[in-house]
């Protein structure tokens, strides 16, 4: 280790410290999820983004592991094991190296070894109320560390979704819009097929197996792609089982077979996605684009005004804050509200916090029904650069063992 490092990782040590310093006075137990992780609960939840920069091996004895991208599915595990229930309340902080291939190379914000600091919050049935404390107690974390200078953008990704359910399209159309909502290029394509060409969906697709799938008949559908597979004798490799992939054939076949979407409701969905205000002023401003459309959003525009009212309350200054409709991160676990914390010295493509909700993610782990559940986590090397206004150094010299 050069001395150059040396110094910064006594640095991010320091910051570490006032972080969950920060996160216990505020009533979050510390934490330490342990690195090595089953690949398969990740690779389900957590997106394409970030499936494809997970670093994925097997063991001695075939089990497959990965090295955490995250801290929140840990997390999740961790609280799981310990509670064997849905509903036990709990609130956690964290300090700790994560793992994500960089495909442009590692660079001193975007490191392939990065740490950590986070705070997740259990079981809350006051949703807005937590994610509020959550977006709270990392505001000031960055301002114990000595981060002045910050911009907030939120989402929220009911309020999508709440508008997807109000159309009168497809539930073929609606999940695969959904689907894509993380990806916006891939939306922009998804979109734009389903309202020109649905029948694309189905190009490149072998013949013989589609005419074979119906998609009300998933048993049917299944044992299709099981014949498919022996009869070009090809190894059903990876993954996804062929329960999983007939799925995915049912609706890509449903989908190629429907009418295109209106060009009304296309553009509606697109001129949507494409609101961006300061955080007062969006739920007019969505309000004023569906009205006379037959589009109620009465309930999701009620949560984000509550949870507006919420942030005034806790001191938290929401003429700074801008909402935009598209943001979603890129992390698929999340199903609410989402923020993202940057600083102008870093620019907005390299936000130093970010969290949100994701009361589903919970199922994957082990319960049966979805849990109340926000997060949100600093990426400290950002923060130290930030704060120190001055580049860090390589993080492949630096030790990986750091724990509070």
């Amino acid at each position: 280790m050069t001395a150059e490092s040396a110094r910064e990782f006594e640095a991010l040590e320091t910051q570490a410290r006032t972080l969950m310093g920060v996160f216990a006075k505020a009533g979050y137990e510390a934490v330490a999820p342990a690195i090595l992780q089953p690949a398969e609960i990740f690779l389900d939840v957590v997106g394409e983004d970030l499936r494809n920069r997970t670093y994925v091996f097997a063991d001695p004895e075939g089990a497959e592991l990965c090295l955490r991208p995250d801290l929140t599915v840990p997390t999740c595990r961790l609280h799981w094991e310990r509670h064997g229930r849905a509903d036990a309340k709990a609130r956690y902080c964290y300090n700790g190296p994560a793992f994500r291939f960089q495909p442009t190379g590692t660079i001193a914000t975007r490191p392939r070894e990065f740490r950590q600091c986070g705070v997740e919050h259990f079981a809350d049935p006051q949703r807005e109320a937590a994610d509020v404390a959550i977006l709270k107690v990392i505001i000031e974390g960055l301002k114990a560390v000595g981060l002045k200078d910050y911009k907030i953008r939120i989402g929220d990704i009911g309020i999508f979704q709440a508008m997807l359910r109000s159309l009168d399209i497809s539930d073929t159309a609606r999940a695969r819009l959904q689907a894509k909502f993380w990806r916006p290029e891939a939306f922009r394509r998804e979109l734009a097929q389903l309202s020109t060409r649905p029948a694309a969906a189905i190009d490149g697709l072998p013949r013989a197996l589609v005419d074979a799938i119906d998609p009300a008949d998933p048993a049917g559908a299944e044992q299709a792609v099981v014949r498919y597979l022996a009869d070009n004798s090809i190894e059903l490799i990876g993954l996804r089982t062929a329960r999983e992939i007939a799925a995915s054939l049912m609706e890509t076949v449903a989908t190629a077979r429907s009418a295109p979407l209106d060009k009304e409701t296309a553009t509606l969905i697109a001129s949507f996605l494409g609101v961006s205000a300061p955080a007062r002023a969006a739920g007019a401003r969505l309000k004023d684009l569906l009205v006379g459309r037959g589009i109620n959003l009465g309930a999701a525009i009620e949560t984000y005004r509550n949870r507006l009212q919420l942030m005034t309350d806790a001191d938290i200054n929401c003429a700074e804050i801008t909402f935009e409709a598209d943001f979603g991160r890129n992390i698929e676990y999340y199903t609410g509200f989402v923020f993202e914390i940057v600083s102008p010295t870093l620019g907005p493509v390299t936000p130093v916090a970010g969290g949100g909700r994701y009361d589903r993610l919970m199922r994957a782990i082990g319960a049966g029904n979805d849990v109340p559940a926000v997060g949100g986590s600093i990426h400290t090397e950002r923060l130290l650069a930030a704060v120190s206004d001055r580049p860090i150094a390589d993080s492949t010299a630096r030790s990986s063992g750091a724990r509070p």
